[in-house]
């Protein structure tokens, strides 16, 4: 039976609790399939040693099955530029190990409730692609300022860059069951194709995919009408796809219709590589207090589960995924235990111990 080498992150803030609870929480879904080992990094590491992410732990994350991530940065802790140190963990990974789609899954749950009135779990389910190595992003450590008086960035797009996330959404949407509105497999992408020449080729390039996948419907909306259309229309969605920057946004924007960040889950992944963390940032004013909730985290794992299993052909992992999951969901509409974000008074230790009894 295969094992899995997991290199873990746990970076600043409230990043080694909810790292901590996910890998008590994996271990109890898959037992001794899972070797979990503990890495440097983060703007607290820059801090003492000059290095957001050491030479060792790229190594490690780079041999490793897969990686998994707390999070990273505190606030005053940034370069020479005034960008934060601790968002470069991530960047710094996402580039070198070419993980060009994000995946947020924007799910509403039993239990969570959304704040869009007299909409129901079941109702909300669909999934934002981003991609996550050009766009305007891409621009990082690269932009110009000119003696004070301007600033310009380059928004970069590519052929290569659009092919492949829109590949991996079209595939994503195959799948999936469609969208909860009518069961349509659909991919919608977001953009600015009406202004921007830049967002009108990452339309054409996904027009041109589209193409390979006659079972899948294509849908287009612009970036500004998408975020009312997110919060009007939600059961509509299936599969989105976006440019870095809009992504970016948008995926926030999705996890606060199903109940905020605190459950929002992350994957970034390539083809040999993938890195899983919540989408919450440190928080760091809740440190150590035993009051971050695991739950985006934990959920997050088991995008890891599902992906190892899609990778490996291990149907095993994707059942484990499911499980956890499934226990995320179960705690949550018993009502046994709901952390604060939603409304309840969990501390982390009690919301990872309750979704550990659900795996048991």
């Amino acid at each position: 039976m295969t094992t899995y080498d997991i290199a873990t992150i746990d970076g600043d803030g409230i990043g080694p609790e909810v790292c901590r609870s996910a890998v008590a929480a994996l271990r109890e879904a898959c037992g001794e399939r899972l070797r979990f080992t503990s890495w440097e990094g983060g703007a607290a590491h820059y801090a003492r040693t000059g290095a957001v992410l050491p030479d060792d732990t790229f190594a490690a994350c780079r041999d490793a099955h897969a990686i998994l991530h707390g999070a990273a940065g505190l606030p005053g802790i940034t370069y020479p530029d005034g960008t934060e140190v601790g968002n470069d963990l991530h960047l710094q990974l996402r580039f070198r190990l070419d993980l060009f789609a994000n995946v947020r899954p924007i799910r509403l749950y039993r239990g969570a409730r959304s704040p869009l009135s007299g909409w129901e779990p079941g109702q909300i389910d669909y999934v934002i692609v981003r991609e996550n190595t050009e766009g305007l992003y891409a621009s990082r450590g690269a932009g110009v300022v000119l003696r004070g008086e301007l600033a310009t960035d380059t928004l970069v797009v590519t052929r290569k860059g659009v092919e492949r996330v829109a590949k991996f959404a079209f595939d994503l949407a195959r799948r999936r069951k469609g969208a909860p509105r009518d069961g349509k497999r659909r991919v919608t992408v977001c953009d600015k194709a009406n202004i921007l020449r830049s967002y009108a080729f990452f339309r054409a390039v996904c027009n041109e995919v589209a193409r390979d996948y006659a079972d899948v419907e294509i849908d287009y909306a612009y970036a500004d009408a998408i975020t009312v259309h997110m919060l009007k229309k939600p059961d509509f969605y299936d599969v989105i796809v976006a440019e870095n920057m809009f992504g970016d946004i948008i995926s926030d924007l999705g996890a606060g219709t199903v109940g905020g960040l605190g459950i929002a889950a992350s994957a970034e992944v390539g083809e040999t590589h993938g890195l899983f963390q919540g989408a919450h940032g440190s928080a760091p004013d809740i440190a150590g207090q035993n009051l971050a909730s695991p739950v985006a985290t934990i959920l997050s794992g088991a995008m890891m589960l599902r992906w190892l299993g899609e990778r490996h052909g291990d149907e095993a992992m994707q059942q484990a995924a499911d499980r956890v999951e499934r226990a995320v969901e179960e705690v949550l509409a018993a009502g046994e235990s709901v952390p604060r974000d939603l409304g309840g008074s969990a501390t982390c230790t009690e919301m990872t111990d309750a979704i550990r009894r659900r795996l048991r």
